[in-house]
């Protein structure tokens, strides 16, 4: 599959059952739609992240292609506790799309990885910052 920003093939990594398609050139991950749930524990958590997905319009972010469908994917304005942060996702529900760090700040500021396991796992497999 090759990577919706920079168009380098991603390598395919398994975390506790769950296929994370990786950019070793820009760090972005691609999440299969649903692998997000498996990933978040916290059932009440995953609830209100997953209601607060809202589009986001106006932003001067670059459009992203779905390496599923290669459709233009929406930006998605992602609300979590204080932070917000702005996703990419195929309008056909093929995936999520995190640039390098946004998937960190979900779980993390968004208070969805309490312990820091998810992090911490994907910090060991990708031996970099996400």
């Amino acid at each position: 599959m090759d990577c919706p920003r920079c168009d380098d093939l991603m390598i395919v990594l398994e975390l506790n059952g769950v296929e994370i398609d990786y950019c070793t050139e820009c760090g972005g991950i691609w999440l299969d739609e649903g692998e997000l749930e498996i990933l978040l524990d916290n059932e009440v958590e995953k609830k209100n992240l997953l209601t607060s997905f809202r589009s986001f319009e106006g932003i001067g972010e670059e459009i992203r292609k779905c390496p599923v469908c290669e459709k233009n994917m929406e930006k998605i304005l992602c609300s979590c506790h204080d932070k917000e942060v702005i996703i990419d996702r195929c309008r056909k529900m093929h995936g999520l799309w995190f640039d390098k760090g946004e998937l960190d700040d979900v779980l993390k500021k968004g208070k969805l990885d309490k312990k820091g396991l998810t992090v911490n796992l994907l910090k060991d497999m990708f031996s970099k910052t996400i």
